[in-house]
């Protein structure tokens, strides 16, 4: 439980507190109530378990992001905690770790709903961070019909649309693509319904972080793929979970006052070799 006095403090939400979340979570996180939201109850109290190690003010909630119901209970939960200043969405699957239909569930119909949920609760000045893909750059732009329904599509609505059937995506790596594309696309809207209450909302497309995730993808079937991405890439490395967090406190932060809707592209310049030829999808 948290501490006495939640009620006047501001609350920063991490959603998917892995090695993203928990090194953003450690930059945002003095002087705030953190609510760390996970599927995995073991998941969530391990991550508070670290935090409230390191002095921090916890509270947890478990939550699937592909159940609307839960998704708004959170929403409602944190709001009830003080002021939401900060909400950061870093929960998601990989191509190797499901179906693409779960992808499709969990990282693109997540994502809007936890966008709507909490454009609701959002306190003025405050700001929030979807942490998605490079994989959202490497087959985009889509048909303009495509782009727009995905960015548009009410969210009841978004995985009825046609395109978005088994027999059409055909791969976990193409719905893992789009959804990540969906989820630059949506935050460009959401800006717009955020700002109505004085906030802000920004996505964060990182490329190879090292993470467990990211290991599950580096010994998988696509991991030659990968060692060959580094070599070519202007950075010539993978990057680790503080950069992304570097990125993330700016983004979150005042001096990011100005900056709303935008996605921020931290590759270490493998998009680039991917538009230049020098490197090809597997």
């Amino acid at each position: 439980m948290s501490t006495q006095g939640q009620q006047t403090k501001e609350v920063a939400v991490i959603i998917g507190p892995g090695s993203i979340g928990l090194a953003i979570a450690r930059r945002i996180g003095a002087g705030r109530t953190l609510l760390l939201a996970a599927h995995s109850e073991q998941a969530v109290e391990a991550a508070a378990e670290q935090l409230r190690g390191d002095g921090h003010d916890v509270a947890t909630r478990v939550c699937d992001i592909a159940d609307h119901d839960a998704v708004e209970a959170l929403a409602d939960e944190a709001a009830a905690l003080g002021s939401v200043t900060q909400v950061v969405h870093a929960a998601g699957v990989s191509p190797t770790q499901a179906p693409i239909q779960r992808i499709l569930h969990v990282d693109l119909l997540g994502t809007a709903m936890i966008l709507d949920a909490f454009g609701r609760v959002i306190a003025p000045g405050g700001a929030g961070l979807v942490i998605a893909s490079m994989a959202g750059h490497r087959e985009s732009p889509y048909e303009p019909e495509i782009e727009q329904a995905l960015t548009t599509t009410e969210t009841s609505k978004l995985l009825a649309l046609p395109f978005l059937t088994d027999e059409q995506i055909g791969s976990t790596v193409h719905a893992y693509a789009l959804s990540k594309r969906a989820n630059s696309l949506r935050v460009l809207a959401a800006a717009s319904a955020w700002g109505k209450r004085g906030a802000r909302v920004n996505t964060i497309s990182p490329g190879v972080i090292i993470t467990p995730l990211a290991l599950d993808e580096l010994s998988g079937p696509r991991g030659e793929w990968f060692e060959h991405v580094r070599k070519v890439s202007a950075a010539g490395r993978f990057a680790g979970p503080d950069e992304v967090a570097d990125a993330a406190a700016f983004l979150l932060g005042r001096s990011a006052g100005f900056i709303t809707g935008a996605d921020l592209l931290m590759d270490g310049g493998v998009t680039s070799a991917l538009r230049t030829g020098e490197l090809t999808t597997p």
